[in-house]
C-alpha cells in the first residue's frame, strides 16, 4: 500500500469526507481542509505529496491559493484542481500557474484515482530529478461549440489504445491536440515522443526507429523504444520515405521490432498517433502513401478544424498566447483593442493557429503602447495573397470593395462552373444570369471558358 500524503481542500464537507474515505481505502494518508487558512496550516505542518484543490471556496478561491503556492514553493508538490463550475479560461489559468491536471465534479472515481496516481508519480520523479516531468494539462483554448465538441471527442477516446489519425491543415495545431489526447489518457505520465516524418532519411531510418546494439553490448534506444509505455506521434504521414513506410508496416503487423545489430525482438509498447493533411484517404495507395500503412494508423480519426471555422475563439487565443509569451519568454504585456480583435476574427488565417502565434510574437517583440490598435494589425497583415489561394483563405477585408467583389465573383463562378461540368448554359441557369451577360462577366474576370462546351 502507498503511504503518500494527500491534502484535500474543499469547502463542502460531504466532498471532503467522501474523498478522505476513498483515498484512505486506497492506502493514502489523507488530510483535509475546509478553506485556505486550514490548507496553509496543513501544508506548513507537513508538505503533502499531492494537493486536491477546489476552485470555488468562500474565503480565498483555489486559483488565488494556487498562485500563492506557485510563487513560493520549490518542493514540486503537484496540484490537481477540482470544480463543478469550470470554464475553459479557468482551466487555462490553472494550467499556466502550474496545476498538474483539472478534474470536474461530480467526480468520476476511476478518473480521479488515475489522476492521483499520475500526479504522485510525477511528484516522485520531480524529487529524483529536480523538475516536474509530468506535463501540465494543455487545455485546448476556445468556448465555441466546435472546440467543445473536439475536447469531448478527445477525452472519450483518450483511454483507448487504438491508433489515432489527426487530419487537419498545416498549422492547425495537430500536435498540440495529440499531446492533449496523450495527457488525458492512462499513459500521461509516460513519454510523448514526436517524430517529424520529413526528418527521416532512408539510409539511417532503421537505427532512428529501432535503435541499435553496439558490439560491446550497449543498447541505444530508437524512437519506438523511447515511447514505450507512452505515445509516439508521427507528424505528416505523407512525408515518410517509402522505405520507412515499409519498415513501419512490418512493425505494426508483427507488433515487434529488432534493434539494428541485435537479435532479440523488442515488443512495440507505444500508442501511435499520427497526423496528415485533408484528403489523405484519396492519396493512399499511390506513390506517396501506402494503403496498408494508413490502414494500421487510422483506426480512429479526429478532424482538427482550421482556425477560420472557429474564428469566434480568436480573442481567447490571442489572450492565451500573450499570457504564455509574457510568462515564458519575458516579453512586454500588450492587449488587443476591440477593433483589433474584431479585425482578426474576420481574418481567414491561411496558416491557422501557427500564424496567430507568430503574429502575437511579432507584436510583442516589436513592443509599443499597451493597447494594440487596428492600424498596427493592418500593417502586420499587409501581405500580398497568392493569386491561386482558395477564397476561404483570402483576406478580402484587406482589399478595396471593387477588388474584393471581383475576387469573390471570380472564385464563385469558377467553382459553380466546375459543378456544372463546364457547361456555361447550365451555369447561367444555376446563378440566375442571362447567358450573354454571363459571357461578358466571365471574360471581364479572366475566367477561361474557351475550351468549355456549351449545352
Amino acid at each position: 500500500m502507498s503511504s503518500s500524503h494527500i491534502l484535500v481542500v474543499d469547502d463542502e464537507a460531504d466532498i471532503r469526507g467522501l474523498l478522505k474515505e476513498i483515498l484512505s481505502e486506497e492506502g493514502y494518508e489523507v488530510d483535509v481542509a475546509a478553506n485556505a487558512a486550514q490548507a496553509r496550516a496543513s501544508r506548513a505542518r507537513q508538505v503533502p505529496d499531492l494537493v486536491l484543490l477546489d476552485i470555488w471556496m468562500p474565503d480565498v478561491d483555489g486559483i488565488t491559493l494556487l498562485r500563492e503556492w506557485s510563487a513560493g514553493a520549490s518542493d514540486g508538490c503537484p496540484v490537481v484542481m477540482m470544480s463543478g463550475h469550470s470554464t475553459v479560461e479557468t482551466a487555462v489559468e490553472a494550467t499556466r500557474l502550474g496545476a498538474f491536471d483539472f478534474v470536474e465534479k461530480p467526480l468520476s472515481l476511476a478518473k480521479l484515482l488515475r489522476t492521483v496516481e499520475r500526479a504522485l508519480d510525477a511528484g516522485r520523479r520531480h524529487r529524483q530529478s529536480g523538475r516536474l516531468l509530468g506535463s501540465p494539462l494543455t487545455v485546448p483554448v476556445g468556448k465555441s461549440r466546435l472546440m467543445q465538441q473536439l475536447r469531448t471527442e478527445l477525452q472519450q477516446i483518450a483511454a483507448h489504445p487504438s491508433p489515432v489519425l489527426l487530419i487537419g491543415e498545416p498549422g492547425s495545431g495537430r500536435e498540440a491536440f495529440a499531446r492533449y489526447l496523450h495527457e488525458q489518457g492512462p499513459r500521461a505520465a509516460a513519454p510523448f515522443v514526436p517524430l517529424i516524418a520529413s526528418g527521416l532519411r532512408e539510409e539511417d531510418a532503421e537505427a532512428r526507429l529501432f535503435g541499435r546494439e553496439l558490439p560491446d553490448g550497449t543498447k541505444v534506444a530508437g524512437v519506438l523504444e523511447e515511447a514505450a509505455g507512452g505515445t509516439l506521434f508521427i507528424h505528416e504521414l505523407d512525408d515518410l520515405p517509402p522505405g520507412v513506410q515499409r519498415l513501419l508496416v512490418g512493425v505494426f503487423e508483427s507488433g515487434q521490432f529488432t534493434r539494428l545489430g541485435g537479435s532479440e525482438p523488442v515488443p512495440l509498447r507505444a500508442r501511435v498517433l499520427s497526423s496528415a493533411q485533408p484528403g489523405v484517404e484519396q492519396r493512399a495507395g499511390g506513390t506517396v502513401l501506402r494503403q496498408d500503412l494508413l490502414a494500421h494508423l487510422n483506426a480512429l480519426i479526429v478532424r482538427v478544424p482550421p482556425l477560420r471555422e472557429y474564428a469566434e475563439d480568436v480573442p481567447d487565443l490571442l489572450r492565451h498566447q500573450v499570457d504564455r509569451m509574457v510568462d515564458t519568454d519575458g516579453l512586454q504585456f500588450r492587449r488587443f483593442s476591440v477593433a483589433a480583435q474584431n479585425r482578426l476574427r474576420n481574418y481567414p488565417w491561411p496558416d491557422n493557429v501557427r500564424e496567430l502565434r507568430h503574429l502575437v510574437h511579432r507584436l510583442l517583440i516589436h513592443g509599443g503602447p499597451e493597447e494594440i490598435r487596428l492600424e498596427e494589425i493592418e500593417r502586420e497583415l499587409a501581405v500580398q495573397t497568392p493569386p491561386d489561394e482558395p477564397l476561404v483563405k483570402q483576406d478580402l477585408l484587406a482589399l478595396p470593395l471593387r477588388e474584393a467583389r471581383e475576387q469573390f465573383e471570380r472564385a464563385y463562378l469558377q467553382q459553380q462552373l466546375l459543378l456544372c461540368s463546364g457547361k456555361v448554359g447550365q451555369l447561367a441557369k444555376r446563378v440566375g444570369m442571362e447567358r450573354t451577360h454571363l459571357y461578358r462577366k466571365l471574360r471581364s474576370l479572366g475566367v477561361d471558358f474557351r475550351n468549355i462546351s456549351d449545352d
